[in-house]
């Protein structure tokens, strides 16, 4: 193990947080911009190639060690089942893991702001110092209600002074404590030994092993963090949101220095987890959500939600709601377009405004312009499909299969009824309904024969606008035919 590697990252996530409010939802499981919010700590204490990784648990722990198997399986859950102090918890971490030595850091689960680099910052300034504790701070515009930090001559830190107990001198002081550290494990484990309840809340205060260490003539020092708005906690739901907006922020900043155009950043909403090329353009009011992609030169927006999408070069979604789709190069999709899990389009193909897709395979430059709902199919090359179609792939038990050959036709208000087949090049005349197999290159015309029941409107409707109308037009008729 490396001297900066870190034997053990402590993420406490055993609070309540009564005032996010929630009566299902632990607080650390409220996401943002992709993530909860314990997830976004376990990404930043990962950056540390830690050796354990431990997360305490305490209310809500059932949900929280569920999710914690679906984001980081290797992270180690740890119950503090009496809510006693942050000391207590870092003290049943390290017992329970067997961390006996090496560097531990410790950190909070509602910190979802909260970089790796940051943490790594604090890790190698507590090495090149060698301290017993290094404190993360900050200077934050108003620290009232923080616990001040007082340094020595030496930077050294002298001590954490709650605000209730600071002098005026000491209030002025902009250098807060965040409430992470990292410690030397073995000063860390003797120390807790020694951390006493006498205090109004009767617990084990993290913040004590400080002033035991300085006691016992250990150097204790602070990293401060440049980015105070990083190192703020979420307790309630409006601090939630500030959050997003900034995490947000965060990430679109991100991308349109590596080459995203985003038209609009404050309608914009975009997952940790999405990815772009250069020269993507988002237009406004777009959320991307998950695992998507979007290629260099595509265009996405305005008014779209991708979620696990991918967009290739040069496609454009407008108005568009796409959920694990795959939108290939030089894709037409929208306005007001549903794609649905399982919808692939090949190059050039087209979804068009009013279309709705589910496990739909369209093949390189195939249309389905308008009006149209495609399920459980696949349209092979240069196919058209007409407006108002529908794939009925339903029949109230079981899903059916179409499939639809290379450049076939389909005309508007045709009814494809799975299983069946159309085949390459064949045409479905409009106001079909299709049961049966349609051979290459063959026209399907399934629909009644027209008649025309003449004098119905006058003898059935009489005195209405429309039989005026039909008794003026057949008097026009007449003239004209005289």
């Amino acid at each position: 193990m490396s001297a900066s590697r870190p034997a053990a990252v402590i993420v406490l996530a055993a609070g309540e947080g009564t005032r996010m409010k929630s009566r299902t939802t632990p607080k650390v499981l409220h996401e943002l911009c992709g993530r909860s919010m314990v997830g976004h700590v376990l990404a930043a204490a990962r950056r540390l190639e830690p050796d354990r990784l431990i997360v305490v648990v305490g209310h809500g722990r059932d949900k929280v060690v569920e999710h914690l198997a679906r984001v980081d399986p290797d992270a180690l859950p740890v119950t503090q089942a009496e809510q006693n102090g942050t000391g207590h918890a870092v003290r049943i971490a390290l017992e329970t893991a067997g961390i006996a030595g090496g560097t531990v850091v410790v950190t909070n689960g509602d910190h979802p702001l909260l970089r790796g680099e940051t943490l790594a910052e604090l890790v190698r300034t507590h090495h090149e110092e060698s301290n017993a504790v290094t404190v993360l701070s900050t200077d934050i515009p108003d620290p009232t209600g923080y616990g001040r930090i007082v340094r020595g001559p030496g930077g050294d830190v002298t001590a954490i002074v709650e605000h209730k107990d600071a002098g005026p001198d000491q209030r002025a002081i902009p250098e807060i404590n965040v409430g992470m550290y990292v410690f030397d494990g073995l000063l860390l484990a003797d120390a807790l030994k020694r951390v006493t309840t006498d205090n109004a809340s009767g617990e084990e205060y993290l913040t004590d092993v400080v002033g035991i260490l300085r006691e016992d003539g250990h150097r204790a020092g602070a990293y401060k963090a440049a980015d105070w708005v990083e190192t703020q906690g979420v307790n309630d739901r409006v601090q939630l949101a500030q959050a997003r907006r900034q995490l947000n922020d965060r990430i679109l900043e991100a991308h349109m220095r590596a080459g995203v155009t985003i038209v609009d950043p404050q309608s914009t909403w975009v997952d940790v987890q999405v990815t772009f090329e250069p020269d993507a353009v988002i237009e406004p009011n777009t959320q991307l959500h998950g695992g998507t992609h979007i290629a260099a030169g595509a265009r996405v927006g305005p008014n779209c939600t991708l979620t696990g999408t991918s967009v290739g070069e040069d496609a454009v979604v407008v108005n568009a709601v796409c959920d694990s789709a795959e939108i290939g190069p030089e894709v037409s999709v929208g306005p007001f377009t549903y794609l649905r899990p399982g919808t692939r389009l090949a190059r050039k193909a087209k979804a068009g405004a009013y279309v709705e897709m589910k496990k739909a395979v369209v093949g390189e430059g195939a249309k389905v312009p308008h009006l149209t709902y495609v399920g459980d199919a696949d349209i092979g090359e240069g196919s058209n499909i007409g407006a108002g179609t529908i794939f009925a792939n339903y029949d109230g038990v079981s899903k059916h299969h179409t499939d639809v050959g290379s450049h076939a036709f389909v005309g508007s208000d045709s009814v494809l009824v799975a299983p069946v087949a159309v085949g390459d090049g064949a045409y479905v005349a409009a106001g079909s309904v299709v049961v049966q197999a349609v051979t290459p290159g063959a026209m399907a015309v399934a629909r009644g024969r027209q008649r025309n029941v003449e004098g119905w409107v006058e003898r059935k409707r009489p005195g209405t606008p429309s039989a005026e109308a039909a008794r003026g037009a057949q008097a026009q008729t007449g003239q004209q035919s005289e």
